[in-house]
């Protein structure tokens, strides 16, 4: 039996809505502030195996799981963070 990938939408500049995969979130204790990992659901491997990632800073607004508000991130030291992340989970999933 498979799992099934969450899935978010995620509205362009233009307001026209996109189906992203989930791939990971994380959080982060020391700044108290949480990260997601996702890839456009429609999109295949390009000829060289390569996947387009995007992540995002995001909070939850309440008690609920599914209603929360996502940032771009700013600082090179939280992309340096997140690319750490997203080659550590890489390498796991090549495992």
């Amino acid at each position: 039996m498979s799992e099934e990938q969450e899935r978010i939408i995620i509205p362009d500049e233009n307001g026209e809505e996109h189906l992203f995969d989930v791939v990971f979130s994380f959080d982060v204790d020391a700044t108290e502030t949480s990260y997601i990992v996702v890839t456009p659901s429609e999109q295949g491997e390009d000829d060289e195996g390569d996947v387009e990632v995007f992540a995002f800073r995001y909070e939850e607004n309440g008690d609920d799981p599914e209603d929360f508000a996502l940032f771009p991130i700013e600082t090179d030291e939280e992309w340096e963070m997140v690319e750490e992340m997203i080659n550590t989970y890489t390498n796991e999933q090549d495992l």
